[in-house]
């Protein structure tokens, strides 16, 4: 390794003192030499300062410790980080002061400075951008300078004892010691401070405005919020009139922009020192914008998932275009409106609100108004271009188009903030705020639109009235399923039969929706048509099977058939057919009830099938109660409504008319639970009523 001579003559450059030949006596016997070669790493400026403590301590140069300790650091740190290199660190203690230098090994060019004495009129535009460490150098060294070789480049500098000035300087003027400057830098915010930031920049403000002897200074933040520049911390008196003032601008990113003011008289120092000031604020300033940033990211993510779950709950389209702008307002604007497209293509108002609930019939005048430049005329323009359209006076705003599944909805109109615009970050939240809402509102109305098809079917499987019968009573109760859009296989029917007896028909088709629907169709049709031509109840069912096995689609279907003919007297009597269906309850005049008929073969499953029928005799006040298991299968938690419990409430309605009878049951059923049902429920009632 090339060694050095030490340089003792001021502004001769280092490259005049670099020999190629290693001499052991190069150096005086006074003189304290050590020469390092340490690792890239973390520990590396803590290992230089230590060789640096050593050699002082040797030589009895404790004075110089804190400058040499504190440039040691800022040089071998520069190394490391930069370079990435090993890198020597040669130090060198003499009578007259002390030499270091760290050189490294990365082969890349650097500034040509030439050694001299310290430079009190420093300027930071003059120093490399390569760090602060060589501001902190030309500040505290006596002489400093660099080397440059093939393999490298290196760092040195020089202190001289205070007590021997160096040769050609006068005494310098008190400047900042190095342990204060160092004190300086290690300032940093309260962790768990209310006000952290803001307790921060007072006390780097007070301290740099002590080591510079300023009278006053302040630091000024503008976070972008629409509020201007905020005083964040003052020091000492306000400014005087007509003061020359040392600004130092923030080095922070946008939206962020504040600087640094001191009164302070000019010196070599103050400005340097006040940018070191500036430096680590703007760093701390950085990292509160950042986190501001990440908060208010969060903030708008929740906003959109807390937004997106309440339009999804909603499958009602008017309550949905209502809970849009109340969703916007405050937080996104002043105002908001909603426009839906009718089936001409026209936008009409769906759902507004303000802010200022005075303020509304304002919003409401505005979009009544015509011509090429109108709001409403803007709002054609956003939903026709598909992209944002801004509104002018007198309620300055935006719109953005409301459009899903390639379907142009409408638009959303929002009114701008009441002290600023809104920034690039709420226009985005906005547009995926009407994205958000505009699929909303096409789930809704699709579901509206399968909800209308549902009961439309539904109820094109029911007989719009029951028949009115002298001496007979019929009644029926319908609950779909809680699920509106879905079709449920639940069905009853009462049709004459060519003997002048009626036909009472309660089913239930395994499933729900469509394919459950047509298969109930088909089962209420082909039974109609059987009965219709004097086929026997028996033959009937057994058709109905064979149709069901070969056309059912996998589904099976349980009726209750019930052949209501007079009898003697005026008795009625009944031939029960069951088809797998639940046992009809019979309920005497004298309020006795019990479950009647015996069960058979349920039809859709096998090829034959058995339908054994049972004749029951109604008496004058005698009922018949049909149901599906909706009825009896109503849960409440982990307990049915059971047909057990639907004995004992038809036993008391003895006496009564058969429509009071099936409205009782309907909301006994009902009321047995706070839940929506889970299965359709069908309930009819045949009741003996000579008096009808």
């Amino acid at each position: 390794m090339a060694d050095r001579r030490r340089l003792d003559e001021p502004g001769r450059s280092v490259e005049d003192a670099s020999v190629s030949a290693e001499v052991s006596g190069s150096y005086p016997a006074a003189e304290h030499v050590r020469r390092v070669r340490l690792p890239a790493d973390r520990r590396t400026p803590a290992a230089a300062r230590a060789v640096v403590r050593s050699v002082l301590a040797e030589a009895d140069l404790d004075e110089l410790l804190n400058e040499a300790l504190l440039l040691t650091t800022e040089l071998s740190t520069n190394a490391v980080v930069h370079a990435g290199t090993e890198l020597d660190i040669e130090v060198i203690a003499g009578p007259t002061g002390l030499m270091v230098t760290v050189t490294d090994y990365e082969a890349s060019p650097a500034e040509s400075l030439t050694a001299g004495p310290r430079n009190n009129e420093i300027d930071i535009s003059d120093v490399s951008e390569r760090g602060r460490g060589l501001l902190l150098v030309d500040h505290f060294a006596s002489r400093w300078g660099t080397t440059h070789m093939p393999t490298g480049k290196g760092v040195w500098f020089r202190l001289d004892r205070k007590d021997v000035p160096p040769v050609g300087l006068l005494p310098e003027a008190p400047a900042p010691t190095a342990g204060a400057i160092t004190a300086l830098l290690q300032i940093a915010p309260e962790a768990h401070a209310e006000d952290a930031l803001a307790d921060f920049a007072a006390h780097l403000l007070s301290r740099v405005s002590e080591l510079v002897g300023a009278a006053g200074g302040a630091v000024r933040l503008d976070r972008g919020e629409g509020g201007g520049a905020q005083l964040l911390a003052r020091y000492g008196r306000q400014p005087r009139p007509g003061a020359q003032l040392l600004r130092v601008p923030l080095n922070v990113n946008r939206p962020y922009s504040g600087e640094l003011e001191l009164d302070v008289a000019p010196s070599g120092y103050a400005g340097p020192l006040a940018g070191l000031a500036a430096e680590r604020l703007a760093l701390h300033l950085e990292n509160d914008r950042l986190r501001r940033a990440d908060m208010r990211r969060q903030t708008w993510l929740t906003f959109l998932a807390e937004a997106s779950e309440l339009l999804a709950q909603s499958l009602d389209v008017n309550l949905t275009l209502a809970l849009i702008p109340q969703l916007v307002v405050p937080r996104l604007g002043q105002w908001c409106a909603v426009h839906t497209t009718d089936e001409w293509g026209r936008l009409q108002l769906a759902a507004a609100t303000h802010a200022d609930e005075s303020a509304l019939p304002q919003v409401h005048e505005m979009f009544q108004e015509s011509g090429p430049e109108s709001p409403i005329a803007r709002l054609r323009e956003a939903s026709r271009s598909g992209s944002q359209v801004p509104l002018g006076p007198p309620l300055e705003g935006f719109a953005v188009p409301l459009a899903a599944r390639g379907q142009r909805l409408g638009t959303l109109s929002v009114g701008r903030h009441q002290r600023h615009r809104h920034d690039a970050e709420e226009i985005a939240i906005l547009e995926d705020v009407a994205r958000r809402a505009a699929l909303a509102v096409d789930n809704a109305r699709i579901h509206g639109e399968r909800r209308k098809v549902a009961h439309t079917l539904q109820q094109s499987l029911l007989p719009p009235v029951l028949p009115v019968v002298k001496g007979i009573g019929f009644a029926a109760e319908y609950v779909p399923t809680g699920d509106a859009a879905e079709v449920g296989g639940d069905f009853y029917d009462v049709v004459p039969l060519p003997d002048e007896r009626w036909l009472v028909v309660v089913g239930d088709v395994s499933g729900k929706g469509v394919q459950a629907a047509a298969v109930t169709g088909l089962v209420r049709d082909v039974i109609r048509v059987l009965v219709r031509d004097g086929k026997p109840l028996p033959e009937a069912l057994g058709r109905l099977n064979d149709t069901l096995v070969e056309r059912g689609g996998g589904r099976y279907c349980t009726l209750a058939l019930a052949a209501v003919g007079r009898g003697d007297g005026d008795q009625l009597d009944v031939a029960l057919h069951l088809a797998g269906h639940d046992r009809p309850v019979l309920v005497r005049a004298n309020g006795r009830a019990s479950f009647v008929g015996t069960g058979g073969t349920a039809l859709g499953l096998l090829d034959t099938i058995a339908t054994p029928v049972a004749t029951v005799p109604l008496s004058p006040g005698d009922a018949l109660v049909f149901y599906t298991d909706g009825v009896t299968e109503r849960r409440r938690g982990r307990e049915l409504f059971g047909p057990e419990r639907l004995r004992d409430t038809v036993a008391p309605l003895a006496g009564y008319s058969a429509d009071i009878v099936a409205a009782r049951v309907r909301s006994a059923t009902m009321g047995f639970s706070v839940e929506d049902p889970r299965d359709d429920i069908a309930i009819l009632v045949l009741r003996n009523d000579p008096e009808s």
